[in-house]
């Protein structure tokens, strides 16, 4: 796993399968002779998403800990795939908080995440200790706030790559927390439930929020500064739209074309 901070509140640690990309968030008060944007233990921690091996979940509370953030007191999830779910095995005791889309598929879809995680790690011989317990779920409403110590998310929906989903902005710190979007790692994808005319309209709400982000973060892959994400959003959109005009002849993005990708390619159109 490797971790690197985007701000004094700000750490992404990315996975080291599927390049997932966990964010970890301090928000709290700048103490009395404080630098403002200066480390300190005050406040609260959220983690949102999560990293998949065993051994970067347990490693995950050390990483807060050496920040000099307080122990995380609330986890967030942009959606409800598995691989973004897996906070519950690093600090079991936390609260789930997502969009209420998302908090409707987790109660449409019972067990699902705990299979597919199952089936993830019987294919590559993962052993656990404990199964995945989702545990207390609570929905938030999106668009919307999430108060972290003083300070304030805001959650925008996000919808297409599946049929739940929000996205992050930590608005103090010019970071964007994109969910499963905007990845320079992969195509954009149709999972449950997902549709282009979702994803496209996820794409113009984003629009205005990466114009003025410093660094966005995406569900898979590297993090990307504002230019290279407006980059990746255009490239995405019209692939999207040739998707719907020619199927399986729609061209892929000139970076997004090796035999992964097609594959990627094959399952939208069969998804159509």
């Amino acid at each position: 796993m490797r971790a690197v901070a985007l701000h004094a509140d700000v750490l992404v640690a990315t996975s080291a399968i599927l390049q997932v990309n966990c964010v970890i968030v301090r928000g709290g008060a700048v103490q009395e002779g404080q630098a403002a944007g200066a480390p300190d233990a005050a406040g609260e921690t959220f983690v949102i998403d999560s990293p998949i091996l065993p051994e970067e979940l347990d490693a995950l509370g050390v990483l807060v800990e050496q920040a000099g953030f307080p122990a995380p007191n609330g986890l967030l999830a942009t959606h409800a795939d598995w691989d973004h779910l897996l906070g519950r095995l690093a600090f079991a005791g936390l609260a789930l908080g997502c969009a209420e889309s998302s908090a409707e598929r987790l109660k449409d879809s019972p067990g699902e995440a705990q299979r597919d995680l199952r089936s993830f790690d019987e294919g590559l011989l993962i052993e656990r200790e404990r199964p995945l317990a989702l545990g207390a779920v609570q929905a938030l409403p999106v668009p919307g706030r999430c108060a972290v110590g003083d300070r304030e998310l805001e959650v925008y929906a996000a919808g297409g790559h599946t049929r739940d989903g929000m996205a992050i902005l930590i608005p103090w710190t010019g970071v964007l927390v994109a969910g499963d979007y905007l990845s320079a790692a992969e195509l954009p994808t149709l999972g449950p439930g997902g549709s282009l005319d979702s994803y496209l309209a996820t794409l113009e709400r984003l629009r205005p929020l990466i114009a003025n982000a410093e660094h966005v973060v995406p569900g898979h892959g590297p993090v990307l500064d504002g230019a290279r994400a407006l980059a990746i959003l255009e490239e995405d959109a019209d692939y999207l739209r040739a998707l719907a005009e020619r199927g399986a002849d729609a061209q892929l993005p000139e970076s997004r074309r090796g035999a992964a990708q097609r594959a990627l390619h094959e399952q939208n159109v069969a998804a159509l």
